[in-house]
């Protein structure tokens, strides 16, 4: 009698074998002739040597499948044990599936653009307004990779620019005073992601988040890297973090330009970058507009909204402006 170890690797066992193992009894029942236990992540197998060689194989079918979709459930165990595509490999277009098993693509036409943008550059800027998917794509593309083992590691960065708060006052250690600002790209991860497989990666540095500043010094290779809410850095922060690309590694900037919360009469460095940038080969410029965004409908009306109301004040800044001048010139020419 054979006997072979079968070790579960990058994924949830609990996942694998089911509510109260119903997964793994069923694997069991399709297979009589063979002697399944499973502790952890091994999987003990007994039995006939050729019977054994079909069911690793169909055993690593089934890792792949929760690897890919975060799920598994008995019609997709019954297709793969069948040698048949599951029904979530019909879906097309599909980057990486949340916990739940839901399906992350695109979900509009620029959003298609930054996902093939992405895959033709090395370098990628996403620029557009709250809501139009920039960070969340971005994320899902990252772990996309990851998980095909096209990079060995995720770098997240944002620069810790204060909305209206003050960063010293909050409480705790520096970690506890910077996680706040990192934390819709936890959300963004923990949707992707198993919380236990997570957390593994972070505690091994294969998933990284810091703050832009702890950026420097460093070359970042075999990566995908994402710089997030990039309005906010100064000319000399994403210059800085910019030159930080090393071997085998891609770059996602993405910022809106309406929410800007650097000091009046600082230049922001994403709009620099854009001006410098855009035309260097490698280099991809995708801009999301209102059309993109996926969150709850009133967002698009409260950018709507608030669009108009910048065109109204700068119209009347400008009407200012050419009134003053035309003043001017009436009292010069008096004169």
């Amino acid at each position: 009698m054979t006997e072979k170890h079968i070790v579960l690797e990058d994924i949830d066992p609990v996942v694998f074998y089911g509510v109260n193992n119903g997964h793994l009894q069923m694997v069991k029942s399709l297979y009589p002739k063979l002697r399944i236990v499973a502790r952890d992540n091994v999987i003990r197998v007994l039995g006939d040597e050729d019977e054994m060689a079909k069911v690793e194989m169909d055993l690593e079918a089934m890792r792949r499948h929760v690897v890919k979709y975060n799920t598994i459930n008995d019609e997709d165990i019954l297709d793969i044990i069948k040698g048949q595509p599951t029904k979530a490999d019909s879906v097309k277009g599909v980057l990486v599936y949340s916990v739940s098993g839901r399906p992350i693509k695109s979900r509009s036409e620029n959003q298609q653009r930054l996902i093939d943008a992405f895959n033709k550059n090395d370098m990628t800027f996403a620029v557009g307004p709250a809501g139009s998917g920039k960070t969340y794509l971005s994320i899902a593309l990252a772990v996309k990779a990851l998980k095909e083992k096209a990079v060995k590691k995720i770098i997240l960065s944002r620069p810790a620019v204060e909305a209206g708060e003050k960063l010293g006052f909050l409480p705790g250690d520096m970690k506890d005073k910077i996680d706040p600002y990192l934390q819709p790209l936890y959300d963004a991860l923990e949707d992707m992601l198993p919380a236990s497989r997570l957390q593994d990666m972070m505690d091994k540095h294969v998933i990284q988040i810091a703050p832009l500043a702890f950026m420097r010094g460093r070359t970042l290779s075999d990566a995908i890297v994402i710089l997030d809410e990039a309005q906010n850095t100064t000319p000399a922060q994403i210059r800085m973090f910019l030159t930080r690309m090393g071997w085998n590694t891609k770059m996602i900037i993405t910022g809106d330009m309406t929410q800007i919360d650097l000091p009046r009469g600082q230049k922001s460095g994403l709009k620099e970058a854009l001006e410098i940038l855009s035309d260097i080969e490698g280099i991809s410029v995708v801009n999301l507009t209102q059309k993109d965004i996926v969150r709850h409908k009133l967002v698009t009306r409260i950018v709507d909204a608030y669009a108009d109301y910048d065109k109204q004040a700068d119209s009347k800044a400008t009407s200012g402006s050419h009134h003053r001048s035309t003043q001017e010139t009436n009292a010069d020419t008096r004169i």
